[in-house]
Parts: structure tokens; C-alpha cells; sequence
């Protein structure tokens, strides 16, 4: 659709998100603040900082979790990335991103905001800039076997309780936690 509707909807997304954290509370408020003030703020083009849309992808047991080595970040992350005006709703964009990274059909979204994380990068427009990440959690369809895009080093699934040493310092352990406290979205 337009960049209008991805604004709505991230905006949606974050007034309805009740964290269970005073920080992630303080973090929605400034996102929705962002948003206010920065129409066009769910694309890269918003060099200052804009909303990208990322996924835990937990395998049909949620024994374990889809992790890729990020070339740019080097180390192994969720899958996720930019919105693009091509994206009708923030979900569009986060199950785009996980369908397109993962090489695997029949994912299946849990409508509802995980977490919410922001972090500098310097990311395809060369420059520094902040990804303003809202977390969603996907679930695998059973047997369903990844293949790597040419946006990954790598890709696997890990156990969830042994994810990579960076998982901790990351925040990937705290994510793989919350998506297992929420439970699988269902087909």
C-alpha cells in the first residue's frame, strides 16, 4: 500500500502493546513518539532512525529457535529487516522478511508485539543511522527445513537452551524467553 499504512499500523502495534517491563513501557512511549513526529519513519529512507520489523521463528515444538549470522552485524541474530512500501501492514513486513530469510512457506505470525528494541547500525543506506525494531514471534510448520538467502553467513536452528554465546549480551536469550512464556501462535 503506502508508507501511510505502515505508520498506521506500527502505531496500532505499539498503542496496543502492553510490555511487562517499566523499561519496554518507557520504550513504547518513545517509539510512539518517533512515529509521531516522523510520517515517513517506517522506512529506510528516514536516515535519522526508522522502524524495522523482525521475528523469533521458533520451529513447530518450540524446542528451537531460527537464528542467522548477520553479515553486517556478525553475529547471530532473529530474522528481520526493513520495511518496504511494497508492505501493507507491519506484519506483512516481518513475515516477508522471515519468509524471504528463511526460504520456508507456511509460517504462521502471532498478530501481537513480543518486544521492542532499538540499537545503532550502520545498515544498507552506508551510513549511521538507529533501527527502531519492533519483535514479533513465528512459528514453523513441522519438518520445515531453512534455506539461507544471500542476506545471511549463515542459518540454523538452535536449541533454545543453547543458543550461541553472543545470546545472552544480545538479548537473543531474553527474546527466545518471552516467545516461550507467550506460546506458539496456531495455524
Amino acid at each position: 500500500m503506502t508508507a501511510e499504512s505502515l505508520h498506521a499500523t506500527a502505531t496500532a502495534t505499539l498503542e496496543s502493546w502492553q510490555p511487562s517491563s517499566a523499561a519496554d513501557e518507557s520504550l513504547r512511549h518513545t517509539l510512539l513518539a518517533f512515529l509521531g513526529s516522523a510520517p515517513r519513519g517506517c522506512l529506510r529512507e528516514h536516515v535519522p532512525g526508522h522502524i524495522t520489523a523482525s521475528a523469533v521463528v521458533m520451529d513447530d515444538a518450540g524446542a528451537n529457535v531460527l537464528l542467522t549470522l548477520h553479515p553486517r552485524v556478525g553475529r547471530w541474530i532473529q530474522l528481520g529487516g526493513h520495511c518496504e512500501e511494497s508492505d501493507d501492514t507491519l506484519l506483512d513486513a516481518a513475515m516477508r522478511e522471515a519468509t524471504e530469510e528463511s526460504g520456508m512457506t507456511g509460517l504462521v505470525i502471532d498478530p501481537v508485539l513480543l518486544s521492542a528494541h532499538t540499537h545503532p547500525i550502520t545498515c544498507s543506506l552506508g551510513v549511521p543511522t538507529r533501527h527502531l525494531d519492533l519483535r514479533f514471534l513465528i512459528r514453523a510448520p513441522a519438518g520445515a527445513v531453512p534455506v539461507a538467502s544471500d542476506e545471511s553467513d549463515d542459518l540454523r536452528w538452535w536449541p533454545v537452551d543453547r543458543l550461541p554465546d553472543t545470546a545472552r549480551s544480545d538479548g537473543i536469550a531474553h527474546l527466545v524467553d518471552l516467545a516461550r512464556e507467550r506460546g506458539l501462535p496456531t495455524v
